[in-house]
């Protein structure tokens, strides 16, 4: 197990990049020369983040027309879960700087772990919190505004106004769209204007992975969705505007049998959170790990795997004490874990962290 890289082969430096062809400069470094030769000079970006398309997936026929687009790859931060990654997105900044560590995050400020999607406790009860002032400002979005550039978020009409999105795109405009062809055609007409970076999101091949897994036909649609969506854009693209798209995590499939679920008994003293591929302790974990299919990794060993640079203030107070590596097609969940789900990720295996950078232009 590796970090991800954060020097100029993340997400976090694909998102600097642009910026930094925007306005000049930027939170993060960039991409590697390699990779940023890849991406042509642009007077606005498209940005897509197809959730849950990791680089080894592109190989479903589905997704042929998006592995025709293919430049590279970039890997997600750690963990590899969407809203680490998003808040990577909306930042600039690798998740050490942003301090959204994990999707279930242990908040001491609050005594409780929150559901960072939905911004609940595990069952369910709404947590008081100002999620729009959550993330560190200023943002990506803010960063841009304040240069003259244009920031535009584009998603699905039930993302609107939820907890996630105030926190997400904060000084950022935001337009949502109803179904793929609106998607098209508010990206085309969105990205139209010079000086604009883009942000078009597209869910359902994260959603299709977790419920359906990656043989099923829900997969199949869901994929050949997010082709053709992409697929339409590079047909018509406005002059000047260059499309580049990636995703925020990979899927790799866990059967139910080898879900492992942590007894009453492992749940006393000990807070987990995180993901069931990378299960947070704060507590002792090694003696978990004698009876699981996982390795304990105590914090002491993980320095750098949210990121280099300054950490967010809070960045001490909320990593675990080490966390529980689920071996390869294993999953380990706590009391409040989805046993329904098929698809699963959060580690740092390559079919998690190693993402698509794909490229199209006018």
């Amino acid at each position: 197990m590796r970090p991800p890289d954060y020097s100029g082969g993340g997400l976090v430096n694909l998102v600097a990049e642009l910026e930094r062809r925007l306005v000049g400069r930027s939170a993060s470094p960039g991409l590697h020369p390699n990779l940023a030769a890849t991406i042509p000079d642009a007077d606005t970006y498209l940005l897509v983040l197809c959730d849950g398309l990791g680089d080894c997936q592109l190989a479903h026929p589905e997704a042929s027309s998006l592995a025709a687009a293919r430049r590279g790859t970039v890997q997600a931060g750690f963990p590899t879960t969407t809203t680490v990654s998003l808040a990577t997105v909306a930042t600039g900044l690798p998740p050490a700087g942003h301090g959204l560590l994990a999707y279930q995050l242990w908040l001491p400020e609050v005594g409780q772990v929150a559901n960072t999607i939905k911004w609940t406790t595990l069952w369910g009860d709404p947590l008081e919190m100002d999620s729009e002032g959550f993330l560190p400002g200023p943002n990506t979005w803010e960063r841009l505004t304040a240069q003259g550039r244009e920031p535009i978020a584009l998603q699905p009409l039930n993302f609107e106004d939820t907890p996630l999105t105030r926190m997400l795109y904060r000084g950022c405009r935001r337009e949502a769209y109803a179904d793929a062809a609106e998607a098209v055609t508010a990206a085309r007409q969105l990205a139209r204007p010079a000086g604009r970076l883009v942000f078009l999101y597209l869910p359902q091949v994260d959603f299709a992975a977790h419920v359906g897994g990656q043989d099923s036909e829900m997969y199949r649609r869901a994929l050949r969705l997010t082709a053709d969506v992409w697929e339409a854009l590079a047909a018509s693209l406005p002059p000047g505007a260059v499309m580049v798209g990636t995703a925020d995590h990979g899927h790799v499939e866990i059967p139910k049998d080898r879900q492992v679920r942590l007894t009453k008994a492992d749940h006393l003293e000990r807070i987990f959170y995180g993901d069931p591929r990378a299960l947070f302790v704060r507590g002792e974990g090694a003696s978990l790990a004698e009876g699981l299919p996982a390795t304990w990794v105590p914090f002491t060993e993980m320095e750098g795997w949210w990121g280099p640079g300054r950490p967010h203030p809070r960045f001490a107070e909320r990593v675990p004490d080490g966390a529980l590596f689920a071996h390869p097609g294993y999953a380990v969940l706590h009391r409040f874990s989805d046993d329904r789900l098929i698809g699963q990720h959060g580690g740092l295996t390559e079919e998690e962290v190693r993402v698509p950078l794909l490229v199209a232009d006018g």
